[in-house]
């Protein structure tokens, strides 16, 4: 990788830290470590573990015998997860080809990667063969869209202003809303006591243009969509009165968020 695109994958790493993690991310990992029952002594594999909030959030529940390793495919992401936590171990890798002997670690969690993985079947695949028996596997992904309907109208502004690939950079986050199909698809790649649970979380911006600056300067880029400036100002200017019923009284973008948590064990 050259240093300038290291430089821009840093860039978009520490604005997915500052302005997604708070607001959006953060309040899942403890829900999804106690469905993983992660514990004193296991070691963890979070995989596309971006960041690294969740892997952060592991990190005490094993210690002091255990291990908590973070493997995404971005080394901007590894770079700021090595800052905020040196006591991880940082990977970088392919989730749908884990770098991994089989039967490496107790518990597999993954917080919002899955949806991205061009080959979901066979990264759950690789989760699976990574697992020891009775290995727990928990998974956090984002509902449909039409259930997420905030975003939902983001999306249509975005395709609107900033065109159909920014829009699709949007979307890709909610392609496994079927809860049936996720369960399906995870019991397939070889994972038994299969449950999707479907939870109400709350998503809270400082204000609508924290909410839309998160996806246009932090998301986007993580997907290879950079705008420009006069049109990101575009957006930002028609989100405000377009979103402007997500304000709460202190000024705030708050709004909920439809979520799946697929839990598994390998047998």
């Amino acid at each position: 990788m050259n240093d300038d695109r290291m430089v821009q994958e840093v860039e978009a790493a520490r604005a997915y830290e500052a302005l997604f993690v708070p607001s959006l991310f953060r309040q899942w990992a403890p829900q999804l470590l106690d469905v993983a029952k992660v514990a004193t002594g296991d070691r963890v594999l979070d995989v596309a573990c971006g960041t690294g909030v969740l892997a952060r959030e592991a990190l005490p529940r094993v210690q002091p015998a255990g291990q908590v390793v973070g493997l995404d495919a971005m080394a901007g992401m590894l770079e700021v997860a090595r800052e905020l936590a040196p006591a991880v171990v940082w990977r970088q890798g392919d989730a749908q080809h884990l770098p991994f002997d089989s039967q490496a670690f107790d518990v597999v969690v993954s917080q919002f990667g899955l949806m991205f993985f061009p080959d979901k079947p066979g990264a759950l695949r690789e989760i699976h063969r990574v697992l020891v028996p009775s290995g727990r596997l928990a998974v956090a992904v984002f509902d449909g869209l039409e259930r997420n309907p905030t975003y939902a109208r983001e999306v249509a502004l975005l395709a609107r202003i900033a065109g159909e690939a920014a829009a699709e950079a949007l979307r890709a986050p909610f392609v496994l809303g079927d809860a049936e199909a996720l369960a399906r698809m995870t019991r397939e790649a070889g994972m038994e006591a299969v449950e999707v649970t479907t939870l109400t979380g709350t998503a809270d911006f400082p204000g609508i243009g924290n909410l839309l600056e998160a996806d246009l300067r932090g998301w986007l880029p993580v997907m290879g969509v950079n705008l420009d400036e006069a049109t990101i100002q575009d957006v930002l200017a028609r989100a405000q009165v377009e979103l402007a019923d997500v304000i709460d009284p202190r000024g705030r973008a708050v709004f909920e968020v439809s979520v799946h948590l697929v839990s598994g064990r390998r047998g």
